[in-house]
Parts: structure tokens; C-alpha cells; sequence
């Protein structure tokens, strides 16, 4: 997926699979000092965004991530959660994919006359262990949300997932090692569980990058670089499209979006060994791909 919306920006660490966040690094690499102190950004409207010629720069039936520099449920954006939710009813023609630690706190955030949920807006919760699957798992599946998945990374202990699969609320399931520094070990056997499950389930899974340390049948690799973590990933066969997901872009009127008129996902050559691609809006086509595989 290339569409990223941060409205806030910043977060505290809760759990075992904050220890090392990636949001951190990259703060502290940028100057961009506090990372756990709450911010409202300058993309609070971006979905509402238009080009020049008056169109909307999210096409109809694109993939947004939310709060990938945050969370959408921390307690210090209660203020302007309401806009947000406000934003994405106003594009219904959007699918807006939410990430969470703290599923606890989602039904009391929970906009005025949700009933079962807004066609266009999936939750996931984080898995990182069993004991984080175990705690928000069960909390993710009674949430009245009309798509469901889970996030296992960073993966940094074994995550059996299979008695929350049997009804198929949940569509996805992405898994991926750690990076940046002190990352921890993903073991090839603890994707090859999941992987397994999900296939047994006929649920999509997407092994996305090893991390930087991998360990397989005893022996440690250390993979550098994004790049070559995610080509490794692929190269694994640990991806599975499971039964597809049905989702219904209308109008600001309720009607549907014709399907000549959704969006329609590109791919370079590049993309084939993406592990991605399962879950992916397509190519951005920002030619970032041809500079990593420069010499």
C-alpha cells in the first residue's frame, strides 16, 4: 500500500513489541524529538485532499493506512478522533485500515450511530506474542467492525492463532521480523505456524519481511536492508491468498461506485517478489525501487 494517513503523530509504549519501535529510530535519526508526546500533524484532511483539476487525490477504492506513526486509540488523540472518523464517513469510497495495541479502548471511541460498522473501515489489533494474540485477539472479535485482521510483528515469539480463525471474522493475517536497532530474532518456525493455520482457515497471510535477524533450521542470519528483508520474506513461499475480501465503495449518497470507476491496482516487475503484493494498493510508480537495486 503507497497511501499512508497520519492525522497524529507520536506514541507511548505499551507493550513488548514497542521496545525497539520503528517510529523511535527514525525520530531519533530526524531530530524529530519527543516521539511519546501526542502531536496533531498538518495531514489531519488529507482524504479530503484534491489535485489541481478538482479530483481527489485517494482514488475511489484505495487502501489507506492509519496512524502508522501512532495510534488511533491513544488516549491523548480523544479530541480529535471525532474529525477523523468525521473524514472517513465523508469518503466512503475508501477503505481506511486501522492498526491498534489498545482494542480495550475502542468501543468507548467509537462514533455516534456505528451500529456493526462502517463498510470502509477495517481494525487490526498487534500480536507480537502469545500473550498480546491471547489479550487482544478475543477483544478484536467482539468489536462490532465489518473486517477484521491481525498484525504479528514484530514477531518475536511463537503466536498460534488457529481458534480465533474458525469463524472467519478475521481476513488477514501479516507477519514480519524486527528492524532498526537491538531488533530480536523472528524464527522461520514461528511463520511457518501461522502461515499453516491461515492456509488450513483459507485465511489471506503475508510473511512481509524477515526483520533484520532470522534464524532457520538452527542457523542465524543477519539480513540488512528492507530490500532484501522483504525479497527473503518471498523467497520463503510463506504467502497465501485466502478468500478474498468484499468491500463496498459507495457515493457520499450510498450508492455504489461503479467498478469501472474504483481504483485499479499497477504493478512493475519489480512487485512479483514483493510478498506485498497480497495486501498492497500497487505501485506508486516513484522509481524508489529502481535506487535500492542501484550498486
Amino acid at each position: 500500500m503507497h497511501d499512508i494517513w497520519n492525522p497524529w503523530h507520536g506514541c507511548r509504549k505499551c507493550s513488548e513489541g514497542c521496545e525497539n519501535c520503528y517510529m523511535y529510530y527514525l525520530d531519533a535519526v530526524h531530530g524529530n524529538g519527543d516521539s511519546s508526546e501526542v502531536k496533531l500533524t498538518s495531514s489531519l484532511t488529507y482524504p479530503l485532499s484534491r489535485t489541481r483539476d478538482g479530483k481527489y487525490r485517494i482514488k475511489s477504492g484505495e487502501k489507506i493506512r492509519v496512524c502508522l506513526t501512532s495510534d488511533f486509540f491513544i488516549e491523548e488523540a480523544d479530541g480529535w478522533r471525532g474529525e477523523a472518523w468525521e473524514i472517513m464517513r465523508m469518503r466512503p469510497d475508501v477503505l481506511f485500515c486501522l492498526l491498534t495495541k489498545r482494542p480495550e479502548r475502542v468501543e468507548r471511541c467509537l462514533p455516534k450511530n456505528w451500529g456493526d460498522g462502517d463498510e470502509n473501515v477495517m481494525l487490526s489489533v498487534t500480536a507480537e506474542n502469545q500473550r498480546r494474540a491471547d489479550e487482544r485477539v478475543p477483544i478484536l472479535l467482539s468489536l462490532p467492525f465489518r473486517h477484521k485482521g491481525v498484525m504479528t510483528a514484530p514477531l518475536i515469539g511463537s503466536v498460534s492463532l488457529s481458534r480465533y480463525l474458525k469463524d472467519g471474522a478475521i481476513e488477514e493475517v501479516l507477519c514480519g521480523g524486527e528492524n532498526y536497532g537491538g531488533a530480536r530474532v523472528c524464527e522461520y518456525d514461528w511463520v511457518k505456524t501461522l502461515y499453516d493455520e491461515c492456509r488450513k482457515a483459507d485465511v489471506t497471510f503475508c510473511f512481509i519481511e524477515t526483520g533484520t535477524k532470522f534464524r532457520k533450521d538452527g542457523k542465524l542470519y543477519t539480513v540488512k536492508g528492507k530490500p532484501l528483508q522483504s525479497r527473503m520474506a518471498y523467497r520463503s513461499g510463506l504467502q497465501y491468498q485466502g478468500k478474498k475480501a468484499v468491500h463496498v465503495f459507495t457515493d457520499t449518497l450510498g450508492l455504489p461506485v461503479p467498478e469501472e470507476n474504483l481504483y485499479k491496482r499497477r504493478f512493475k516487475p519489480h512487485c512479483e517478489t514483493c510478498p506485498g503484493k497480497l495486501i498492497c494498493n500497487g505501485c506508486s510508480f516513484c522509481g524508489r525501487c529502481e535506487m535500492e537495486d542501484r550498486p
